[in-house]
């Protein structure tokens, strides 16, 4: 056994360490394999671990590297150094783009002040694994997320006279696909889409903590609905985790508003073909559901949450626990029993032919 291990492990070694990762987070198979392998493989599992993530162009990122470089921690003595370098060069980096975000901050207002977790999930997809980013100018980086206006106000000099100046204000740019042009055109670097999915996910994971750090995949509550239709609703809503609200939006490309995001998950995951809509013409589609038969899947409706809507001024999609996936701002997951949304709660709907 030891030898077929040895054959495959050279042959593979990211095979082998996804194997045995399996192995590892599997009880039964934990057992039957014994804890001796286990502690055998253990450090060359962590080892290929970090290897997978960082190497890796697909939005599965490491978590272990993202939480170390967003939260801090000791990194442990089996990363070989070359990615020890890689995570400490990224803390650093943070540490100068810390700075530069706090001075756009102090030129905010109305508490409109930039998310130094976008910025950051943005840099870090870009630049992990690449040669020293702590050089680069994360000053012009930061800029890239802000426009610059001119305004003016009322000042007063010492003998009471008034009069008016004129100062700099940042504006925090809302729209991604701007800044993303804006890191195209000021450093010199391609965006891809990919990199842009592996900025929403990293965003997602540190600002929600979704799937929780370290933990591959998070186990959602209840039934699915349909033979594996769940599963391929979230996926697809997933992909657009920390998206920022846009009024009328209803594609990646422009963003999403409520009604937009939930019909664009239905109609591209499958689940249901859902045209565009608002939310009270999804409401009026629905079957209402009782609170004790919603099921994972199904609809969450709210009203009044803002002035001349229809019935419904809201919808989330429900899945369980008292959670929803909605386009808040910027979409995530949110708790249905809040003072707020439980104040404006109208009801759970589902969707004919779904269950």
């Amino acid at each position: 056994m030891f030898l077929c291990l040895e054959v495959i492990f050279i042959a593979n070694p990211v095979l082998i360490a996804k194997a045995v990762v399996m192995g590892l987070s599997n009880d039964k198979l934990r057992r039957g394999m014994g804890w001796t392998i286990a502690a055998i493989f253990s450090p060359i599992i962590v080892i290929l671990a970090l290897l997978i993530g960082i190497m890796s162009a697909t939005a599965n990122h490491n978590t272990t590297a993202i939480d170390l470089c967003f939260n801090g921690g000791v990194i442990s003595g089996n990363v070989p150094e070359e990615f020890r370098e890689y995570i400490e060069d990224m803390q650093y980096s943070f540490k100068l783009l810390d700075y530069d975000i706090n001075k756009i901050n102090n030129q905010t207002e109305d508490g409109n002040s930039l998310d130094p977790i976008r910025v950051k999930a943005v840099f870090y997809a870009l630049y992990f694994g690449e040669d020293r980013p702590s050089l680069i100018n994360t000053l012009r980086f930061s800029d890239c997320f802000v426009t610059y206006e001119e305004r003016t106000r009322t000042v007063m000099d010492e003998e009471g006279n008034e009069g008016e100046e004129t100062y700099t204000v940042a504006v925090p740019i809302t729209d991604l696909s701007i800044v993303y042009r804006n890191i195209e055109n000021m450093m010199e670097i391609t965006v891809t889409s990919e990199n842009q999915m592996n900025a929403n996910r990293i965003y997602a994971l540190v600002k929600y903590g979704h799937g929780a750090i370290g933990v591959d995949e998070f186990q959602y509550p209840g039934e699915p609905i349909g033979d594996g239709s769940y599963k391929d609703l979230i996926e697809e809503a997933e992909k657009y985790l920390g998206y920022p609200y846009v009024w009328g939006g209803s594609n990646p490309r422009t963003s999403f508003d409520c009604s937009g995001y939930v019909c664009w998950v239905y109609t591209q995951s499958g689940v249901y073909n859902l045209p565009r809509t608002t939310a009270t013409g999804i409401y009026n589609q629905c079957a209402l559901v009782p609170k004790t038969e919603v099921m994972p899947g199904d609809l969450v409706f709210f009203q009044g949450t803002y002035a001349g809507a229809g019935v419904a001024s809201h919808i989330g999609i429900y899945v369980g626990n008292g959670k929803m996936l909605h386009a808040g701002d910027p979409i995530g997951y949110a708790d249905i029993n809040t003072k707020y949304w439980q104040k404006h709660f109208l009801g759970f709907g589902r969707l004919p032919e779904i269950n």
